[in-house]
């Protein structure tokens, strides 16, 4: 364990010299550029940390968010990795910008270029800016995935097992009946080629009576589900009288005496009456007939 923790020290801190000696080279030129696009002295000397420094940043933020925000610090890397390697390789295109006592001067020979390249080097400050507020600020509301504890496995497997074994059954399995120990008679010494009467017979239980099974004959149960039969035959059916039609009428003024002309229906006399559609219709007009020769 300890050399596994040397080794991982020995190697942060070769990535940390190595880093530091390419800020190094890279500053000379970032400070360069800096001076040719019209910045003072203070400015040019803290210029390669404001490029190099946010790299710094973001490759830590990188290693610290996840999803999204992972994604992002990788781009930003990507693009000032990307910025400070142009403006080194100006750097080492143009000789003009190597004297030290040079204030301001062009980048390029074409104009295009030449704009370009001064946007891209004044524009670094202010994104450092942006940028590194806003990967600061992802860091700090950072939130790791919380890592399930050992007892909440255990728990769970448990849980899991002991689902697993539990039988299926909807009744328990009942109970195994007690057995009567047999008594054995005591051992009696014999002599070789010598026939001795056992001193103790040895007790034999009696068959307890089996009763006969009765056999019954059962009905076949039938799977299929049963099918309407139809109407009732005449035959079947119980006698009911039919009643005449002088009768229904009678029935119908009886019932109806009370009623008004409005509530006079073929539905109200036939359940009245309880009679048939067909003759509460013409229950109903008869009785109307009837009301309107008294009225006349």
């Amino acid at each position: 364990m300890n050399l596994h923790r040397r080794g991982r020290a020995a190697l942060v801190l070769a990535l940390v010299a190595v880093v530091a000696m390419a800020f190094r080279v890279s500053w000379n030129a970032l400070r360069d550029i800096a001076n040719a696009v019209g910045a003072d002295d203070t400015a040019a000397t803290l210029y390669p940390f404001v490029v190099d420094g946010l790299m710094a940043l973001a490759l830590v933020a990188t290693l610290v968010l996840t999803g999204k925000a992972r994604d992002f610090a990788l781009r930003v890397l990507g693009a000032y990795t990307l910025a400070s390697l142009v403006l080194n390789y100006v750097h080492g295109l143009v000789p003009k910008l190597h004297n030290t006592e040079l204030n301001w001067t062009r980048l390029a020979d074409w104009d295009p270029t030449n704009w370009a390249l001064v946007l891209l080097a004044t524009s670094l400050p202010v994104g450092s800016i942006y940028f590194g507020s806003d990967l600061v600020a992802k860091v700090l509301h950072h939130r790791p995935d919380p890592i399930p504890g050992p007892d909440a496995n255990a728990e769970k497997t448990t849980e899991t097992l002991r689902n697993r074994s539990t039988a299926d059954l909807p009744v328990s399995t009942p109970a195994p009946a007690p057995v009567a120990p047999r008594m054995m008679p005591d051992p009696v010494t014999v002599d070789f080629l010598k026939s001795t009467q056992l001193a103790k017979p040895i007790p034999t239980a009696a068959p307890a009576p089996v009763a006969a099974i009765e056999h019954r004959p059962v009905a076949a149960e039938s799977t299929r589900p049963r099918r309407a039969t139809g109407r009732v035959p005449e035959a079947a059916r119980s006698a009911r009288p039919r009643r005449t039609k002088d009768q229904l009428i009678d029935e119908a003024r009886a019932a109806t005496a009370d009623w008004s002309d409005g509530q006079i229906t073929a539905e109200g006399i036939r359940r009245a009456v309880r009679t048939s559609p067909v003759n509460a219709r013409m229950l109903r007009d008869a009785l109307l007939t009837e009301r309107a020769a008294n009225t006349v």
